[in-house]
């Protein structure tokens, strides 16, 4: 396993780097850079059909800087220099343990003011370039792909907060045992958490422009399962805990061909430290699970590439707004309800135990029957 990208560029070239660069964290910013891209390539491929247009915006232009935008500036300045002088100094501290030296309340107060002037500086002299004499009203087209940077970071922020509600919910008493330390570890995300809170945050923002809901969760459909498997890969990748059940099954004769790893695993060298001492290993993430389990994060991979692949290459033979979004809830739901079957989960002692996921997964796949159904009522189902 690779705990951070140090362990993996070492793997590869067989020099160790010391990087502050977590594998799980590497890889979701991976999944938001792609899916970015993918949604802006469906954005623009749906205003040259017309199926949505730019919004007309007014704007002033030629303001001078006002005091608050000085004062935030010097604050994010501040922040920045406080954070980065002392990490620099200190480098070692912030390669060992990056979460903790980031949430910390250390950092370098020389650093902080000389990211304050700088900041601050840069900001008052970049608003005399554009300054006017007398600022005026424009009317700007903003077109729907120049808005997905916008709108990947409000489905970023809303979703992690709604990944980390829904986790803590689904881990109650790890939450009340220690709920700081709950609220601020960047470990435990709840997918569905994220999905639910990023898609009502998104549809709240995209009304500010006019954009067709349904048009808009189409273009977002292919790339959202992208970055689900983009993001297991990090999962998978750091040994994050997210795997499955024992699996001390011997491997079928159909699947000798995969390595062993693929149908059971013990994530040496993970993360979490979960397990039992690596024999001759020293320093930090020397630990591996005592029995092998089923790697569920890879099996989800695969799964979220095949459904990418689905949904993409479907994406132009589907007319009805919503029908593309409809079959992406279904098959995501579909996944994961059996996926659940062999991975570690806290289940709720309901209906003979149930987890929160599979909950969430079958009113999922309930909710793309009923989004088919309503969107199909009276459009055709495909171009002719």
């Amino acid at each position: 396993m690779y705990p951070n990208i140090s362990y993996l560029i070492e793997d590869l070239t067989g020099l160790y780097i010391p990087l502050p660069i977590q594998t799980f964290g590497f890889c979701v910013a991976l999944a938001f850079l792609f899916g970015s891209y993918f949604i802006s390539l469906e954005l623009k491929r749906k205003e040259k059909l017309g199926l949505i247009g730019s919004t007309k915006v007014d704007k002033i232009i030629g303001q001078k800087i006002s005091n608050q935008q000085i004062l935030i500036s010097l604050l994010i300045g501040f922040l920045i220099g406080y954070k980065l002088l002392d990490a620099i100094i200190h480098y070692s501290d912030f390669v060992n343990n990056p979460q903790t030296f980031i949430l910390s309340s250390r950092g370098s107060l020389t650093g902080g003011i000389l990211g304050s002037l700088f900041s601050c500086y840069r900001d008052i002299s970049n608003n005399k370039k554009t300054r006017l004499e007398k600022p005026k009203k424009i009317t700007v087209d903003v077109h729907p792909h120049e808005l997905v940077g916008n709108l990947i970071m409000v489905a970023a922020i809303s979703g992690i907060i709604g990944a980390k509600i829904f986790h803590n919910l689904e881990n109650i008493d790890d939450f009340i045992k220690d709920p700081i330390n709950q609220i601020l570890s960047f470990s435990g995300l709840t997918f569905y958490g994220g999905l639910i809170f990023g898609v009502y945050f998104v549809l709240r923002y995209a009304k500010k422009y006019n954009l067709n809901n349904f048009h808009l969760f189409d273009a977002f459909a292919p790339s959202l399962i992208l970055a689900y498997g983009i993001g297991r890969m990090g999962c998978h990748l750091s040994g994050d805990g997210d795997w499955g059940i024992v699996n001390l099954n011997p491997k079928p004769e159909l699947l000798n061909f995969l390595p062993d790893w693929m149908w059971s695993y013990n994530y040496p060298n993970n993360v979490i430290n979960a397990g039992i001492p690596i024999e001759g290993c020293t320093g930090n993430f020397c630990m591996q699970l005592a029995e092998p389990v089923y790697p569920t994060p890879f099996y989800e991979i695969i799964l979220s590439l095949l459904i990418f692949s689905l949904l993409w290459k479907l994406r132009k033979k589907i007319s009805t707004p919503g029908l593309l979004f409809s079959i992406y809830l279904f098959f995501n739901g579909l996944e994961r309800f059996f996926i659940e079957k062999i991975r570690v989960n806290t289940e709720y002692q309901i209906l003979g135990g149930i987890t929160q996921a599979e909950i969430i997964s079958s009113m999922l796949m309930l909710t793309s029957i009923v989004l088919a159904l309503h969107v199909t009522r009276k459009i055709n189902f495909f171009y002719k």
